[in-house]
């Protein structure tokens, strides 16, 4: 067995990122991870692999990545045009919040499967302490 094997030797082990970018199972990269289209709620297992998505835990990284992603681009983007073009306030308004909103719903579906499948690959798990 070579080591483009998941742990349990039957599928080819996906890269944690691309899985992630196109929200598929981390550990067969073909089952859908998500349970509908444009929801954040995760099906219970794959429906490839059988994998079962209880040991997800991406708590609020996704979130964290979107605003640091969004602010800086957004900002950017609105100096930019800002210092360049000098429009009125409303233009800003008008271009401003429908593409934060809507780069906002598109980044966070591919955010948490990264984060869900570097957990995976990385048997990433709450820490706990031991009685040595």
């Amino acid at each position: 067995m070579t080591d483009n094997y998941d742990r349990s030797g039957r599928f080819p082990k996906p890269s944690p990122v691309m899985a992630g970018l196109l929200c598929r199972c981390p550990r067969c990269g073909k089952g859908r991870l998500f349970a509908a289209p444009f929801n954040l709620d995760l099906k219970s297992d794959c429906e490839v692999c059988g994998l079962n998505y209880r040991f997800v835990d991406s708590g609020d990284g996704p979130a964290v990545f979107a605003i640091l992603i969004l602010g800086f681009l957004m900002l950017g983007g609105a100096l930019l045009l800002e210092f360049t073009v000098h429009p009125p306030i409303w233009v800003h308004a008008m271009i401003w919040v429908p593409v934060t909103l809507f780069m906002a719903l598109g980044l966070l579906r591919p955010l948490k499967a990264t984060l869900i499948a570097l957990q995976f690959a990385h048997k990433a798990e709450q820490g706990r302490h031991t009685s040595d």
